[in-house]
């Protein structure tokens, strides 16, 4: 099953009229960017169950000071992954995604938490699980990679929302380093977007539920159909909130859109969701245009 074509219609109209209003706004778009890191890096290691809030990662990132003792590894979570998504930013429309690559983002990503295992893939006697699963053994976790590399690069013909997903699925059943798979993996799904001139996405940890659903329907069935409809709905919402910033729309919450206009709340609350409406997130708050009719 693949992404249905009125959601594909839907993203090309967006992405053709993203393409039309970025020209000569390129630093609004770098400001949306990082405005939206510390949550992109909040939600990526909060999947992970890191006890760090939103705000706390924001102050990280800042270099600002913390009142409660917060431990020198999820210190080092934030501010990694913060460098990883701001160097793929920088790199990866010039790079094509190979095994080199993964490995750097890696290093990137696990120096100075876990140098013995960081930039390279699992070795010898290097189990892992996620919950029930166990990922395949280390020995072929190599050949695996090349095989998932391979078939993503040379597959020309499926529609790129589906083969991001499949690979991110693939890579998700693999495991392949002993630690920040799921990071990494989320990290990759954002390069391959940019490569293709998309924004990045942020996958959230209160859709975890439906995350880690994907993943039990793609290694119980070799169904991929809730992981392309879920970064399906994260592509339309980033592309909705670039697109209300770049044509200069004044943004209000959609609690007080609902005020104004006398909408159900609940109802717009679900178009919202299901990204019938264009409406995005900012700090977990739902946000539209305050002229959206």
């Amino acid at each position: 099953m693949a992404t249905t074509k009125p959601i594909k219609n839907r993203i090309q109209e967006l992405k053709s009229k993203y393409d039309t209003l970025r020209k000569g706004k390129e630093s609004l778009l770098v400001m949306v960017d990082e405005a939206e890191l510390p949550e992109a890096v909040y939600n990526s290691n909060a999947i992970e169950n890191s006890t760090l809030t939103l705000k706390e990662t924001e102050k990280i990132l800042l270099e600002l000071e913390i009142s409660r003792n917060i431990s020198v590894r999820e210190v080092f979570e934030a501010k990694n992954l913060a460098r990883v998504v701001g160097y793929i930013r920088e790199k990866s429309r010039a790079t094509e995604l190979s095994r080199e690559v993964m490995l750097l983002l890696h290093r990137m990503l696990i120096g100075g938490i876990d140098d013995r295992v960081a930039g390279r893939f699992r070795g010898a006697n290097e189990y892992v699980r996620v919950g029930t699963y166990i990922a395949p053994a280390p020995e072929k976790v190599e050949n695996m990679m090349e095989t998932i590399l391979i078939e993503y690069s040379s597959n020309l013909s499926t529609y790129f929302l589906d083969k991001i997903a499949k690979f991110h699925l693939d890579f998700e059943t693999i495991h392949p380093f002993c630690d920040g798979n799921g990071r990494i993996g989320r990290v990759l799904i954002n390069f391959q977007l940019l490569q293709l001139g998309f924004p990045s996405v942020i996958v959230r940890d209160r859709e975890k539920k439906e995350y880690y659903r994907a993943f039990g329907e793609y290694r119980e069935k070799k169904n991929a159909k809730t992981m392309e409809k879920f970064l399906a709905s994260a592509l339309l919402e980033s592309l909705h909130k670039r697109i209300t910033y770049l044509a200069g729309e004044t943004v209000i919450t959609l609690a007080d859109y609902v005020k104004r206009h006398r909408k159900s709340a609940p109802a717009m609350s679900n178009a919202a969701r299901r990204q019938n409406i264009p409406a995005f997130r900012e700090k977990g708050v739902w946000k539209i245009s305050a002229n959206f009719h």
